[in-house]
């Protein structure tokens, strides 16, 4: 398999070799998929690209099988349509392929695809993955589990529990506002956190987010020095205390503060959780086990993006996210 970057890098590889990608597209985030495949063809058919190999995400599997599917026909790149889940499902597939993903985002979510400053439009979304260069990003895990932007414990998992499909269709993002605020009085969790060899720290927290990159939705920067691609992990736990505490505590989330009594910050490569009761999970938007132990890891570099736009003068190197 031959492994490009762009379209004029595959055309000229040996003068007659064409490239060939995978879509893999969540069939619930499209309102015409016969629409979009069209397009999508059009477009590949236009830059001189072989047809793609179409597939679909089922409730079953969202996107890992498919993207497995794909590395095993040899083709060049995977672009992926879907909100960020279906993007995580894919890139664990993807994680050490040596195979770029690219990504048409879909869905109200798109966090990676914001903090990357990649198109959210369609058509600009597919002329950079025809025709873009790549970037190596890393890959946190939870307990083995990937993540391309964040995982969180307590009320970042509860927060995305309780946001309604109906009201984030209404009002987007700020419906995880409203959910949370539903959970800012419940009882904080005993926790113990221990981040690469350094001794325990010991807290009462009601939540901690590990981040890859750094802003939430709406472009709030939850973790200001957090980049894609720096081989570490940004952590920042919440103990706000009372109405008060949690006012400041957004106040400084906001104003980009380093410090505060009502957080705090730590950059590792390995952190490991036990709390004192079992804390609901998630992974990259996905709610998944409640649990009293975690174990948080980064990959360095594992997976390739088709995020950098033709005659950038990053060149592929770090942008800031």
């Amino acid at each position: 398999m031959h492994t490009c970057r762009g379209v004029v890098d595959c055309l000229s590889h040996n003068g007659t070799e064409v490239t060939r990608a995978a879509f893999i597209v969540n069939p619930t985030k499209s309102d015409d998929l016969d629409s979009l495949r069209e397009a999508v063809t059009a477009a590949m058919t236009k830059a001189g690209w072989e047809r793609p190999l179409w597939l679909e995400t089922t409730e079953e599997d969202p996107g890992r099988g498919q993207a497995e599917d794909a590395i095993k026909q040899g083709v060049d790149v995977v672009l992926v349509c879907g909100g960020d889940g279906t993007i995580t499902a894919c890139a664990s597939a993807l994680a050490n392929s040596g195979v770029p993903l690219a990504i048409v985002p879909a869905g109200t979510g798109n966090l990676l695809a914001r903090n990357l400053e990649l198109p959210l439009d369609r058509d600009a979304a597919l002329e950079l993955a025809l025709t873009g260069s790549d970037r190596a990003l890393d890959v946190g895990t939870i307990d083995g589990e990937p993540f391309v932007v964040m995982a969180g414990m307590g009320l970042d998992a509860v927060m995305l529990s309780d946001a309604s499909e109906t009201l984030k269709a209404k009002i987007g993002w700020a419906a995880y506002v409203l959910a949370a605020a539903r959970h800012l009085r419940d009882r904080p969790v005993e926790v113990e956190l221990t981040g690469d060899d350094a001794a325990p720290i010991h807290r009462r927290i009601h939540g901690l987010v590990v981040g890859n990159v750094g802003r939430l939705q709406g472009g709030v920067p939850l973790l200001p020095d957090a980049h894609p691609d720096d081989g570490l992990l940004d952590v920042v736990v919440l103990t706000p205390l009372g109405p008060a505490g949690w006012l400041r505590l957004a106040a400084a989330v906001l104003l980009r503060r380093k410090n505060s009594p009502e957080f705090d910050r730590l950059r590792v490569r390995r952190l490991k959780v036990r709390a004192a009761r079992a804390m609901p999970c998630e992974r990259d938007g996905e709610v998944c086990d409640s649990r009293r132990d975690a174990r948080l890891e980064i990959m360095p570099g594992a997976l390739i993006v088709r995020c950098v736009p033709a005659g950038s003068a990053t060149n592929g190197n770090r942008k800031s996210p």
